[in-house]
């Protein structure tokens, strides 16, 4: 049985960048097989595949129900999210790899997890109790909701640890001592939602260690603090990339984009998932020792589909422009109002360009016609945007 004493939770953690990428090689490839795809020469051959949106998937599941028509194996449950999306669940050894997660806040054998995420067709609540599970901790499968009585299940088990949403456990907290109860709550492992510096910071003032994870219903833990609190390590079991919104090429390290994941689990294979999500590479090696990639945490939305002058411009129609011009290294469509009228604005970092053809080129592919402002390299922000809408919708 795993030791939650142990620093890390296997061998994985601590592998050279080059026995990383050689293992994993072996096992994305063997999921391009299963999926009917040719195999790759390199981890950097991905950039070629097609990425796989949700949008994508609830298109392919609508046709093929109801998983779309991707292999799947070791079935053991069905969940729903909000799309609807089908996703499959599966009762093996840390099938969602948040076991992981879990055993580097400091969960394990001897733990009582009040289990918060929901257990009602949206898979987080399996998710976490399987990764308790895999961590050797019992489990109290409180669900939301009916906080008086979780406090009274949370004071009469002993739950030490608790899952869930990062502000539920406040509320529970709060509950407790309006009541006068004192809860043995040390550890906490959250995710679904922002845990901001300041929640953290209270929850360190009672007492309790709170770390976070950053996982979805379709591809499980794809990153995790660890007790460093450097940015979160991406998880053994996947792939991720950095891509520039709109299209599925890599950016450079630090720059921020679009999330996209190739799942390691054989039972259920996603290759270049989007998940609409930004974040950005965090050069480095975590002090902790676990030698995997950074991401510097969820960073914002990636879709920035934004309706202007009564049409919707896409992220990938500012891929496309980019894409017509050599001399165009980035762009950026700001939205604003003037005189009760949308204005579009495209600015361009391509010094000595041609105003009028740049301009043209966002009428074809933008299908408007809008100002054309070239900037100097560098003048762009590092957020991952590329439609900014700065108009305003507040009534006054």
């Amino acid at each position: 049985m795993l030791d939650r004493n142990d620093k890390h939770y296997d061998a994985l953690e601590t592998r050279s960048a080059d026995e990383r990428a050689a293992q994993q090689l072996v096992q994305l490839n063997a999921q391009l097989a299963s999926n009917g795809m040719a195999a790759v020469a390199s981890l950097d051959d991905l950039a070629g595949l097609p990425v796989l949106r949700k949008s994508d998937l609830v298109a392919r599941q609508a046709e093929a129900p109801p998983f779309g028509g991707l292999p799947v194996r070791n079935l053991a449950h069905v969940f729903q999210s909000p799309g609807p999306i089908y996703e499959p669940g599966g009762v093996s050894h840390d099938w969602w790899r948040v076991g992981r997660f879990l055993h580097a806040a400091g969960i394990g054998a001897g733990d009582i997890v009040q289990n918060c995420f929901g257990y009602h067709l949206t898979p987080a609540g399996m998710i976490f109790e399987n990764g308790a599970r895999a961590v050797g901790a019992a489990v109290l499968p409180a669900g939301v909701g009916q906080t008086e009585l979780q406090v009274r299940a949370a004071k009469d088990v002993g739950a030490t640890a608790y899952a869930g949403t990062p502000d539920y456990l406040k509320v529970i907290l709060d509950a407790a001592d309006a009541a006068g109860v004192t809860l043995k709550i040390t550890r906490a492992a959250v995710g679904g939602g922002a845990l901001f510096p300041s929640l953290r910071a209270e929850y360190a003032d009672r007492g309790i260690a709170c770390l976070q994870c950053y996982a979805t219903a379709d591809l499980g833990n794809i990153a995790y603090e660890s007790e460093a609190m450097e940015g979160m390590i991406v998880d053994e079991g996947v792939i991720v990339e950095i891509v520039r919104p709109g299209t599925g090429d890599p950016v450079p390290e630090g720059e921020v984009g679009e999330v996209v994941v190739t799942t390691l689990n054989p039972d259920y294979p996603l290759i270049r998932f989007a998940t609409g999500d930004l974040s950005a590479i965090l050069p480095g090696q975590s002090p902790c020792g676990r030698t995997n990639m950074r991401i510097k945490g969820w960073m914002g939305r990636a879709d920035q589909t934004t309706k202007i002058k009564g049409m919707f411009v896409r992220p990938e129609q500012v891929a496309e422009f980019v894409a017509r011009h050599d001399e165009v290294a980035k762009a950026r469509v700001i939205a604003t109002r003037e005189g009760e009228k949308d204005v579009m604005t495209v600015q361009v970092e391509a010094p000595g360009a041609d105003r009028e053809v740049l301009a043209e080129s966002v009428a074809a592919v933008l299908k408007l016609r809008g100002r054309v402002e070239i900037v100097e390299p560098g003048t762009l922000p590092n957020d991952g945007k590329v439609i900014d809408d700065q108009r305003s919708y507040e009534t006054t």
